[in-house]
């Protein structure tokens, strides 16, 4: 699943939490505040996976030269 549709998803399921009838105001409370970690690590890995894909097309020519690859 691409990063933007994870996080789609933790949208829909931030909603769903907020309009619950089911959970107290403390649940919801507690549950918003796990998705919005997963929100932040899920931009970071997404931050990283960018960073990663830029440093390996600049690598790449060089671990070729070297027969590494």
């Amino acid at each position: 699943m691409s990063s933007h549709k994870h996080h789609e998803h933790l949208e829909r399921i931030k909603e769903a939490i907020k309009n619950s009838k089911e959970l107290t105001e403390e649940e919801k409370s507690n549950t918003l505040k796990h998705i919005e970690e997963w929100i932040i690590e899920d931009k970071a890995a997404g931050t990283l996976y960018e960073e990663l894909i830029q440093l390996t097309e600049k690598i790449e020519p060089i671990l070729a030269e070297l027969g590494l690859i």
